[in-house]
């Protein structure tokens, strides 16, 4: 094994090609939630960002050229070139950044890659536990706020000026 895939706790220290049921589904929930009650973000899943100018080495990240979150968003949706019909990765870096946990991956490979969000200019990120109906809402690198099904109604993004309804996020 890779330094990148070392197993720790039975997670793996880095992207879960996998998946699961109820990370598919929290994706789905999310991408909808966020273009219902925000008209104005471009939402993609799954997006192929450029970061190939970037030394994020640091970060021990297994993407050397590019990093793909579960769900980012835009305030202003990235151009396509006039003689392009789509991009396949895209270099302008988004505004809001959702990684969520997949049940094999490592929480510490997650906060790493949201700290390297940040580095590279994302203005918020979001950290979703499926398992436990958590959302962690960072507005910076170790400044956050966590949001569960039990206390609250809302998560609440401050720095996107986002409300989301928790229960429609894990229901």
């Amino acid at each position: 094994m890779s330094d990148s895939y070392e197993v720790e706790n039975n997670a793996i220290d880095g992207e879960d090609e996998m998946g699961s049921l109820n990370h598919s589904t929290v994706q789905i929930k999310l991408g909808h939630l966020l273009l219902m009650t925000n008209k104005n973000l471009s939402v993609a899943s799954e997006l192929s960002l450029d970061i190939s100018q970037y030394d994020l080495r640091s970060y021990r990240l297994e993407g050397k050229n590019e990093l793909k979150p579960d769900i980012c968003a835009y305030l202003e949706r990235p151009i396509i070139p006039n003689k392009e019909d789509d991009l396949v990765t895209v270099s302008k870096m988004p505004d809001l950044v959702i990684e969520i946990l997949s049940p094999r991956q490592a929480i510490s490979y997650l906060i790493r890659k949201i700290n390297a969000f940040f580095e590279l200019g994302t203005k918020s990120c979001w950290l979703v536990n499926p398992s436990q109906q958590i959302v962690t809402v960072y507005s910076q690198p170790n400044q956050h706020k966590t949001f569960d099904i039990e206390r609250g109604a809302e998560v609440i993004d401050e720095v996107m000026n986002i409300r989301l309804p928790i229960q429609e996020i894990f229901s």
